[in-house]
């Protein structure tokens, strides 16, 4: 009963809620108009997994350190180690297996794969002992995880993705990451000490971040579906541009546009609530999120493999 318990809180403290970050492994294989060849899907399954228990690891070592301003946090109080659910101890070892596995999945899979995941690692090392403490350079750092995912992904299919693209992976990275410190100020009352980058931030300074980095998102975005869009294939698209040039539909993606704007707006207007610390709980949460995620993987997905497009 013992043993259950304690996997029960190992689980916990892994964060497995947070595994839906990972899924932006897939990116370039959706893009690169692949995701139907199934070695690469497979191989793509396997790095998710072992980026899954990367992660995990990561989220351990940094809760082991931050017990003691966990305690004081309204939310993260309830976490295993914060709550005494958990020994540091076996919290610790726990942490140091996964990362083991990680790395040795990693390794079987691709060279550069690998590489990404000790990178990844090494960097949260530093964040967890001292750079989580530094303005701004938190924030890169957050924003470096979401990056680091598309890019492995990218890597281990060895596909292109256009510098639009990543542009607008930058973009939205430094927007949750903004936006996640943003909501922090808003839980946080009173001096209480939970993260010492807190206390050098004003809320102006990360609304104008939010609003800096929300604007860059939605603009990254839709330059890249104005000149990475496939060309439309089906002859009703095709006798349109015959009628008239103003009709001509060579950027499918572009319906895309009104969408992601949306998904800014509400995620925005989250964040000065004060909901979005968590961003991967309100991704699967909030209902207008959902629907307005879903739409667009939707669309994206018709264009890309409904045989509307050509590539």
């Amino acid at each position: 009963m013992k043993l259950l318990t304690t996997l029960f809180w190992l689980a916990k403290a892994s964060r497995p809620i947070h595994w839906v970050k990972n899924l932006s492994l897939f990116c370039a294989i959706v893009f690169a108009g692949k995701l139907f060849e199934i070695q690469l899907m497979e191989k793509l399954i396997i790095a998710f997994l072992s980026f899954n228990l990367t992660t995990s690891s990561s989220y351990i070592f940094n809760d082991i350190l931050d017990s003691k301003q966990d305690k004081l946090h309204p939310v993260k109080k309830n976490r295993p180690i914060a709550a005494g659910k958990l020994s540091i101890g076996v919290a610790l070892l726990f942490s140091a297996f996964l990362g083991v596995a990680s790395i040795f999945i990693a390794y079987k899979l691709n060279f550069i794969f690998y590489v990404i995941t000790l990178s990844y690692l090494a960097l949260q090392f530093l964040y967890s002992v001292y750079l989580k403490n530094i303005p701004i350079i938190d924030i890169l750092i957050i924003a470096s995880g979401f990056i680091m995912r598309v890019y492995a992904g990218a890597f281990l299919i060895d596909a292109h993705l256009s510098v639009w693209f990543l542009l607008c992976v930058i973009s939205v990275a430094l927007f949750l990451a903004s936006g996640k410190r943003r909501a922090e100020l808003n839980i946080i009352e009173g001096p209480l000490v939970t993260r010492k980058s807190l206390t050098k931030y004003k809320k102006e300074l990360l609304n104008s971040y939010v609003t800096m980095f929300g604007n860059a998102a939605w603009m990254s975005w839709a330059l890249f579906t104005f000149f990475e869009s496939p060309s439309a294939s089906l002859p009703v698209w095709l006798m349109l541009a015959e009628v008239s040039k103003t009709t001509t539909i060579n950027k499918l993606l572009m319906i895309t546009n009104p969408i992601v704007i949306f998904g800014i707006m509400r995620y925005e207007h989250l964040i000065f609530q004060g909901k979005s610390e968590r961003p991967e709980k309100l991704l699967l949460s909030d209902p207008y999120l959902i629907i307005a995620a879903l739409s667009w993987l939707i669309i994206v997905y018709y264009i890309f493999y409904g045989g509307i497009a050509i590539f």
